[in-house]
């Protein structure tokens, strides 16, 4: 094993150049194997758990929920906290800023993206939680291919540019999964489901962040500075893939169960069936449209 670990740090050392020495002795950080090992261990759960679940009742998951999605949702705030704050005090560059020219303040930024990167482990939880609800509709591919390939991207991130250009993703994605996580730790609640309106707004506001990074990595690559450029071409096209499934996630969900429901409304109108209350229809109906899309969650 120790052969294999040396081999594999000098064909990346070949490959990506040498490792950013302030990392060094972090915790996952030193070694890709743990990494590479969680993330085989969570797809081998992705395909067995739900064979496991076939048969047996679902779990609820209630309480342990609404503590998870809300600690989230601090850990979330938190992050984009220290990077604005950090980014701020470094006076970071919006075009360009490479990764050892904010002296102390780059650190702190360090020190918040290994957070970032740990938090993506943290987050396999949400496929686990699927799967012990039997919610097996929501392990898209989309889903999937995000929470498996972030923690793998984020790992050679921290080792070869944990600073530097690479704050304005992680900054933009804490925001939103502030108002992700919320969302889903007060949707646990029932009572508190008609209340939430701003789950369609959370879709919109992933593919504006990836619209917004592609923007300011760009301008890494049209007016370059110590930033290594390889990294900054990866990060395009892997923000334009999750564009192209975030695209098509929200044209399947909010597109065709909007016409759906028009379908729906107006077949009720034609039978002479609509039951109307203060101005909406049957207002079972209606709280049923409110609560089912919030069950399906993207990320």
């Amino acid at each position: 094993m120790e052969n294999f670990d040396a081999s594999l740090s000098t064909y990346f050392k070949a490959l990506l150049g040498p490792r950013d020495t302030r990392v060094k002795g972090w915790f996952l950080l030193d070694n890709y194997i743990p990494t590479f090992i969680c993330s085989v261990i969570y797809l081998l759960i992705v395909w067995l758990g739900p064979k496991y679940m076939k048969n047996r009742q679902p779990f609820s998951c209630r309480r342990i929920l609404v503590v998870y999605n809300l600690g989230l949702t601090v850990l979330s705030l938190y992050m984009f906290c220290e990077l604005v704050t950090g980014v701020w005090e470094g006076r970071y560059n919006f075009f360009c800023q490479g990764t050892r020219s904010a002296g102390e303040a780059d650190m702190k930024i360090i020190r918040v993206l290994w957070w970032y990167y740990f938090s993506k482990l943290i987050e396999f939880m949400d496929t686990f939680f699927f799967i012990l609800r039997k919610n097996n509709h929501q392990i898209t591919v989309l889903h999937v291919y995000h929470h498996a390939s972030m923690l793998n991207i984020w790992w050679f991130v921290m080792n070869w540019v944990p600073c530097g250009h690479s704050y304005f993703g992680a900054t933009l994605n804490s925001f939103i999964h502030v108002l992700m996580y919320s969302y889903y730790g007060l949707s646990s609640v029932p009572s508190m489901r008609p209340y939430l309106w701003w789950k369609k707004y959370i879709t919109q506001g992933q593919l504006l962040q990836f619209v917004l990074t592609i923007i300011q990595t760009s301008c890494g690559v049209i007016w370059p500075c110590s930033f290594p450029l390889g990294w900054l071409y990866f990060q395009i096209g892997y923000m334009i893939s999750l564009i192209a499934f975030f695209t098509n996630f929200y044209i399947q969900t909010y597109n065709k169960k909007g016409a759906s429901r028009r379908k729906e409304h107006l077949k009720d109108h034609q039978n002479g069936s609509v039951a109307a209350v203060n101005g909406h229809t049957n207002s079972f109906s209606s709280l049923e449209n409110h609560v089912k899309p919030r069950k399906q969650r993207k990320d």
